[in-house]
């Protein structure tokens, strides 16, 4: 490997997959210095946007979490449950390998699944009890803020109680994580916007709600309800100045009944739902023009399912023919042709309750583990040994992690 020119070396590396680089590590200090560097890094996961290559279908069921290769579906390998909570994990997002984890809105975390490595978001206190709150007034969302390059995490909160003559409405605490502060901040709403928490949303599709991300921006939809709240909103979060504002969407949509959100090829795409035949599927080409909403295509219900109760374009196929399609949850993944309108299943064998995201193979957040955790192992062995008595560390000893 010393004789190999390292050009040839870093070539050669860029076609691999994150996992694999990651056990290529030891084969050298060289090796080493290359794969963990930021630019290799970045032209990694240049290389695997551009070409498609290694994707993965991210399943999350009950207490465990999957990958299967998107061009070789036989192809599984589970994941330890990462925040080891033995929980109810949610996974609320997913952004160029990494996605956003949480058990509750105090144990969230960022991770990579290729390289295993985690960074545990510091707890953020709720403004109000938790009995005021369930896990349907809990939104969440990932996203990447491309002009300061940071990933963000959204938490927004809204209380089961009303906020009384100092709150106008329902109590809403909306919070913004930057990983590269490594801290939270507030976004205070603004009085035009008070108005859309009138009433709260707790009957939110459990996708519905977690965040878009699209255009440097995180998309949710308060939906309407029959003899209270008139008209379906796209709230939206912009990333980069970390403040709430709304999106315009077709006139047609502002009434429907069932109404959905989603991203397909860095566009926002809306959902409106027929649960009994059809779903018609808009996508914003030009994000700010309204009049660039356009229609795309309806998928008529297939035979094997009920109903439609959630519907999401996931990604294009690599000629850009088909739609990955998840329809209900992981176990109707479908491949729908936009030539010939048809459905076909993809082949993945789970069962009703995993759900799916779209994973890159990455080396985004690196692949030296957990600065916060490795704090807490020397704090607990700092504590260790002072209970020990005996001081050792004074000794010219040194705590090696």
């Amino acid at each position: 490997m010393a004789e190999c020119p390292m050009d040839i070396i870093n070539d050669l590396f860029l076609r691999l997959s994150a996992a694999t680089l990651v056990r290529c590590r030891v084969l050298s200090k060289p090796c080493f210095s290359l794969i963990d560097s930021s630019d290799f890094v970045s032209s990694h996961l240049s290389r695997r946007l551009e070409t498609g290559d290694h994707l993965m279908i991210l399943l999350r069921g009950p207490r465990i979490l999957r990958t299967v290769e998107l061009d070789a579906p036989e192809n599984v390998s589970d994941i330890d449950h990462p925040l080891q909570a033995g929980g109810f994990t949610e996974i609320f997002g997913s952004f160029n390998g990494v996605v956003g984890l949480c058990n509750s809105p105090l144990d969230m975390a960022l991770f990579n699944p290729s390289t295993r490595k985690i960074h545990r978001l510091p707890i953020e206190p709720l403004d109000f009890p938790e009995r005021h709150i369930t896990r349907e007034y809990v939104f969440y969302g990932l996203g990447y803020d491309s002009v300061n390059e940071d990933f963000k995490v959204v938490r927004m909160l809204q209380s089961k109680l009303k906020g009384g003559k100092e709150n106008f409405g329902y109590r809403v605490e909306i919070k913004v994580f930057s990983l590269k502060k490594n801290s939270w901040k507030r976004v205070h709403l603004l009085f035009e916007f008070m108005g859309l928490f009138i009433y709260f949303y707790y009957h939110l599709l459990p996708r519905r709600g977690f965040g878009v991300l699209a255009n440097n921006h995180l998309h949710w939809i308060l939906p309407r309800r029959q003899g209270l709240i008139a008209f379906n909103t796209i709230i939206r979060i912009d990333l980069a100045a970390d403040e709430l504002g709304v999106l315009s969407f077709p006139r047609e949509l502002y009434t429907a009944d069932n109404m959905d959100i989603g991203v397909l090829d860095g566009c926002v795409c809306l959902m409106g739902y027929d649960e009994i035949s059809h779903v018609d599927v808009w996508i914003l080409r030009e994000y700010e023009n309204i009049r660039s909403w356009t229609k795309l295509f309806r998928v008529l219900k297939p035979e094997c399912v009920e109903s439609f109760d959630f519907v999401r374009p996931l990604l294009y196929s690599k000629d850009r023919s088909k739609i990955l399609l998840e329809i209900n949850d992981a176990k109707n993944l479908m491949w729908f042709d936009l030539e010939t309108k048809s459905l076909t299943a993809v082949g993945i064998e789970c069962d009703s309750s995993f759900t799916a995201d779209i994973l890159v193979s990455s080396l985004v957040l690196g692949c030296k583990g957990d600065p916060t955790e490795a704090q807490r192992r020397k704090d607990q062995m700092m504590q260790k040994s002072n209970k020990r008595g005996g001081g050792f560390l004074s000794k010219g000893f040194k705590l090696k992690l």
